[in-house]
């Protein structure tokens, strides 16, 4: 019997997922990737004096070494990228599903970000460092329309890509409709909003919370509007144009905070 293409499309995709590897490069990144017990590590170039700045974190990673000359680099990444002498193949880290990450032990109450197309992994990369600074259980993007696990990513999140739960969902509303479920309140933001973050949170405090963010431009999806139990702001001086979505992501946490 023919499988369906649904099943045939389902397993490519699992396949290719588990031979998807990731470079990342500069001193902070490896450095991090390097002390990650969760971090499954392929490949390891440095030069020589890359090699002094992480021997620490060599030896504790038990990893041994490629020495590269520093103008013929030999780790595939591009040429603009500042690698500082050091560059870690690695696989995408695997922080378990949506609800394992929502129930899971942290902050209380828990705080997720929620990307709807946000794609520009700079971006994503400091939403990622303002989501660990504000204790965010997790950032969670689409799998086809958000920024994926990358060197420049991880160079932007500055160790945060290694502490700080990124997962990718296949549908959005459906992922925000699951954590409704379990007693999270969504809120969308929209600079248009009538309600401030504050006053949607206004005496629930102690609730779990979703942040959605949309793309800077477009905004939020209409689906991902009407799947939210509100749209809110961020309270401001107003008169001036709208924050960058990884400023808006910090300000929207603290705003948001327990």
């Amino acid at each position: 019997m023919k499988k369906p293409k649904w099943v045939i499309e389902k397993e490519q995709a699992k396949r290719a997922a588990a031979a998807e590897t990731v470079w990342l490069f500069g001193l902070h990144a490896v450095r991090d990737a390097l002390m990650n017990p969760r971090r499954e590590r392929l490949r390891l170039v440095v030069t020589k004096n890359a090699e002094a700045k992480l021997a620490d974190a060599i030896a504790a990673s038990g990893m041994e070494p490629e020495i590269s000359d520093p103008r013929k680099f030999a780790a595939p990444i591009s040429e603009e990228s500042v690698h500082q002498g050091a560059a870690l193949e690695v696989k995408p880290l695997n922080w378990g599903s949506l609800e394992d990450v929502a129930l899971g032990e942290g902050p209380m109450p828990p705080r997720i970000v929620m990307l709807d197309r946000v794609t520009d992994p700079h971006n994503v990369g400091a939403i990622l460092r303002s989501a660990e600074v504000f204790g965010a259980r997790a950032v969670v993007g689409v799998q086809r329309h958000s920024a994926p696990e990358t060197g420049a990513l991880a160079k932007t999140a500055s160790g945060a890509l290694e502490r700080q739960p990124y997962l990718r969902i296949r549908n959005l509303a459906e992922a925000m409709e699951e954590l409704k479920k379990l007693g999270y309140i969504v809120l969308g933001l929209d600079g248009e909003a009538e309600l401030t973050i504050e006053e949607a949170l206004e005496g629930k405090r102690d609730r779990p919370v979703a942040l959605v963010m949309g793309a800077e431009g477009p905004g939020l999806r209409d689906k991902s509007r009407e799947t939210c139990d509100a749209l809110v702001r961020i309270d401001a001086a107003g008169g001036f144009g709208s924050l960058n979505v990884s400023n808006a992501a910090a300000v929207a946490l603290y705003a948001a905070r327990g």
